[in-house]
């Protein structure tokens, strides 16, 4: 299990010169910087430009992960120039994979966001039935998104199973779990812990 607030990245003379350090406990390599931070297949939130960078490993059928959504987007707003990137870890089985596709598919109609919050919103364990009927409340079509993950299969799967490696190798325990900046954060992080963490990543 990972120490909280373990710091990742050995101090150089800028951001581009950093990179992540290996972990002793990993037979598997080790993620860079760019594949955790900056992954192109990977949607982003909040302010693209922004200046920190928040990561959160996370499960559609993960109660933590959802009792923390809400404060994690707010933060997020009221600071406005942090970059969040929602990273589907698949620990939960098929009916979380099949939850992680659809939305994944759902970038390209423009209806990640709506896609993602329906979800987010559901409660305790989820089925494919429960996972179509909360994107039909939201509006979306299922059987479209089926249809569009059929059609870009190739690249949601190489992300999700990416997310899998880089949750792996940094020996999560389980989600949800974060990097913000240039550290790894296990558990659940109530308002105060993320604004000190994205303090603490804008000083570093």
């Amino acid at each position: 299990m990972i120490a909280r607030r373990q710091i990742l990245l050995a101090g150089a003379a800028g951001a581009a010169a950093l990179a992540f350090g290996p972990h002793k406990s990993l037979a598997q390599r080790f993620p860079g910087v760019a594949e955790v931070l900056y992954d192109p297949e990977n949607p982003v939130l909040g302010n693209p430009l922004g200046d920190v960078t928040i990561v959160e490993y996370f499960d559609y059928q993960c109660s933590y992960c959802k009792s923390g959504h809400a404060g994690l987007m707010q933060v997020v707003k009221n600071d406005g120039n942090v970059r969040l990137v929602l990273k589907d870890w698949i620990i939960f089985g098929e009916n979380s994979a099949y939850a992680s596709r659809l939305v994944l598919a759902a970038e390209k109609s423009g209806n990640y966001i709506k896609a993602m919050e329906a979800l987010m919103q559901t409660k305790g364990r989820l089925s494919k039935e429960r996972v179509r009927a909360a994107l039909e409340e939201a509006g979306l079509d299922p059987g479209k998104l089926e249809a569009d993950y059929g059609a870009d299969s190739e690249r949601i799967n190489d992300l999700l199973s990416r997310n899998m490696d880089q949750g792996e190798a940094f020996n999560f325990s389980g989600t949800p779990s974060f990097v913000i900046g240039t550290r790894l954060y296990g558990g659940v992080m109530r308002e105060q812990q993320l604004l000190d963490a994205i303090r603490a990543a804008r000083k570093a």
